[in-house]
Parts: structure tokens; sequence; C-alpha cells
């Protein structure tokens, strides 16, 4: 199969995975979507180890490793770039959330309480490390390092990764609400497209992940507070 073709055909993987999982622990455990939604991070976290198998198995039919993959060179980043990275993760990446909140909700500011839920504090304190790591290995390495470099039209490589790395957000939590599936969609796309095209341009992964890792460490930091003091999160929802 041809690279190009295969790049294409792993873009919507994480998605279909996010789905199948909630599908088969609603159907296992018999709660309701909206239940398990409180379990996304731990739930993340073990579809990003999947994803990092497949891309190690797709290095390895390739004979390349990760950092090839990615485009690592060493000593090629600037401080100035990992600040950057960052600076554009947080503006444009909590921008994006509060124009989607105005656009699906008509509220501003509008964050969805959803995203930051009470679980067991020991997973809570654990996913501090894993999920902000895994995160950034899987989804970066999918949509970038492996599909973008290898999706041959300048356009479509931009605008296919750029797309499927929003849409899987769509799906964390997988809720059957047509307005939240939008909003989560609407909330990434700019960042993603700003990702492709940096990434695309500069060929230098970790500014990107940098600003990813920092945005995604943020969100575990609230859902392990919320979880040491659930009380916290009943006056939220109270106010």
């Amino acid at each position: 199969m041809k690279k190009n073709m295969k790049a294409i055909l792993v873009l919507p993987f994480r998605s279909l995975l996010f789905i199948i999982s909630v599908l088969l622990l609603s159907i296992v455990l018999n709660q309701s979507f909206y239940k398990l939604s409180s379990w996304w991070s731990i739930i993340c976290s073990f579809i990003n180890i999947l994803t990092i198998f497949m891309l190690f198995w797709l290095c390895r039919s390739e004979k390349i490793s990760y950092k090839e993959l990615i485009k690592y060179k060493k000593g090629k980043t600037k401080i100035t770039d990992i600040l950057i990275g960052i600076s554009l993760t947080l503006i444009i990446g909590m921008g994006g959330m509060y124009l989607a909140g105005a656009l699906v909700y008509s509220r501003f500011p509008y964050m969805a309480s959803t995203m930051i839920q009470p679980i067991p504090i020991s997973l809570g304190v654990i996913n501090i490390i894993v999920l902000p790591i895994t995160t950034t290995i899987a989804e970066d390495g999918l949509y970038l390092g492996y599909a973008l470099n290898r999706i041959n039209k300048k356009l479509a490589s931009i605008l296919l990764p750029a797309f499927f790395y929003a849409l899987q957000h769509s799906f964390i939590p997988f809720l059957p609400d047509w307005r939240f599936i939008v909003y989560r969609f609407l909330s990434f796309l700019p960042l993603t497209i700003i990702y492709a095209i940096w990434y695309r341009k500069k060929q230098n992964p970790l500014p990107i992940m940098a600003g990813h890792f920092i945005i995604n460490i943020a969100t575990v930091f609230q859902i392990a507070l919320i979880s040491f003091s659930p009380n916290i999160y009943d006056l939220l929802h109270s106010m």
C-alpha cells in the first residue's frame, strides 16, 4: 500500500477507538455515556498507549525511528521557538474553546464542565504524568509526524490531518449530543490548522509538542485538584 493512502487510512484511527471503547464500556458496565464521561482522561491515556504501539509498528515497517518519523533534529530548536509554541497553543487553544462556546451554546465565555470531573485520587495523580506525555507522543506523532509527512499534496497534507486531529476531540468524551460534538470539534480546529501549517513549514515538532504538553498538563492538574476536593465540583455546578 502506498504511503499516501496508508496515511489517509490511519487518520480516523483514534476517533473510532474512542467511540468503540466507550460503546463497549457502556455495554459491559451497564452505564450511560454521561456517567462514563468522567473517565475520559483514563480512556484517553489507554488509547494513547495503543496509538503509540501502532506508531512504533509503522516505524518498524518503514525501518525508521520515532525521532525520524516526527523529523526531530537535535539542537535545531531555540528557546524562543518553544515559547512561541506554548503561547500559540494557549492563546489559540483557549480562544478556540471560547469562540466555539459562543457559536454553539451562545455563551461567552463557555467551558464544558464535562471535561473536569472528579475521579479516584490515585488515578488522577498518576494521570498527571501519563496523559500529557502519551497524548503528545501519540497525537503529534500520528497526525503530524506520520500523516502530514506522507500525504503528497500540500493543501491536503495540512487540511486532512488538521481535520481529523480536531475531530478526535469530538469523542473525548463520547456523548450522544450533536451540540457537544460540534463544540469540541470547533474548539480545536483553529489550533490543529495552525499546528499543521507550522509543522509543514518548519518540520520541527518540539515547539508544538511543548505547547501541547502544557495545555494537557493544565487539564489533568484541574482533574486531580477536583478529585482531591469534589466539593469544588459541586460548588461550580451550583453557581
